[in-house]
């Protein structure tokens, strides 16, 4: 039996969840999951993660796997609240902790106790297989965007979080800490070294002019179309070209909850003694004053 691959859009952070399975009754893999955030009221939604769940439920799916590509800074994941609802494992980059330490310093949060709250299954390196319906899942290492980025392959199929965009808006930045220009290059190589006919799944796609929604292009396809490679041939000339283009990109607006939430694997932090939530908000710049 072919596999198949169900995608499903957040409109909310231009996000797209995949579910992976071989029809009713098999079992599935769900990667880049995705909760409601409100960052005025702090409300937590799970309409779009519900979605899937009633998806896998209708076509009676057995949930092997909930995956992440890497620690998100533009949305929240599902990822415990899937597993919560439907059992399954966890799978994340296994250069993650890199991530969970520097944002648990920045947060002042106690990285022991952060990566205690992820639990993840499995901290998957480059070569690691996991096997969904008797085939594998494999595991490509394809940092630059971050440095916990991963890749996992599927039949055809590369599903490749952040690392690609559609190729008609282009690859990741990478002015986060740990990401690399030059690095990614590499990584965007990597992946269309899987072969031309290879279908590169995307993370999220922003609909540049105001074309139809689209989440997946051939290797061949982005080899050729790609607007950030087609201008940028060589590591170097890409690595220059990011460099200045990340200077004028925006701050995600979600990403001081995502990047607690997701470092914990999709859980919320402990509540306090009065039986609330809370999420941190760094000040930075405060004039002495106010201090």
């Amino acid at each position: 039996m072919a596999g198949q691959v169900e995608a499903f859009f957040h409109e909310g952070t231009n996000s797209l969840t995949y579910v992976l399975h071989d029809g009713p009754g098999t079992e599935a893999a769900i990667i880049d999951s995705v909760l409601e955030y409100d960052p005025v009221t702090g409300g937590v939604g799970t309409a779009h993660a519900d979605r899937v769940i009633a998806m896998v439920r209708e076509n009676d799916l057995s949930l092997r796997y909930v995956l992440e590509t890497h620690i998100h800074a533009d949305h929240l994941t599902a990822a415990k609240y899937l597993c919560d609802q439907l059992g399954g494992e966890t799978g994340i980059g296994a250069n993650s902790p890199v991530v969970q330490k520097e944002w648990s310093g920045r947060f002042n949060l106690d990285l022991d106790a952060v990566q205690k709250k992820a639990a993840f299954t499995h901290m998957l390196s480059q070569g690691d297989t996991l096997i969904l319906n008797g085939r594998p899942i494999g595991v490509l290492y394809t940092p630059g965007h971050t440095p916990s980025c991963i890749t996992y392959t599927y039949d055809d199929g590369a599903f490749v979080g952040d690392t690609f965009f559609m190729p008609d808006y282009g690859t990741a930045r990478c002015d986060f800490p740990g990401g690399d220009g030059e690095v990614l290059y590499g990584s965007l190589q990597k992946i269309l070294g899987l072969g031309d006919d290879t279908k590169i799944y995307v993370c999220h796609d922003y609909m540049p002019g105001g074309r139809e929604l689209e989440w997946v292009a051939s290797a061949a396809t982005q080899r050729s179309n790609n607007i950030h490679l087609v201008a940028n041939t060589s590591a170097d000339a890409f690595a220059k070209f990011r460099a200045e283009r990340d200077k004028g990109l925006s701050t995600p607006k979600l990403l001081l909850p995502a990047l607690q939430v997701n470092m914990r694997g999709g859980s919320l932090p402990d509540a306090e003694d009065n039986g609330t939530v809370y999420l941190k908000t760094p000040i930075a710049g405060a004039p002495e004053s106010v201090k």
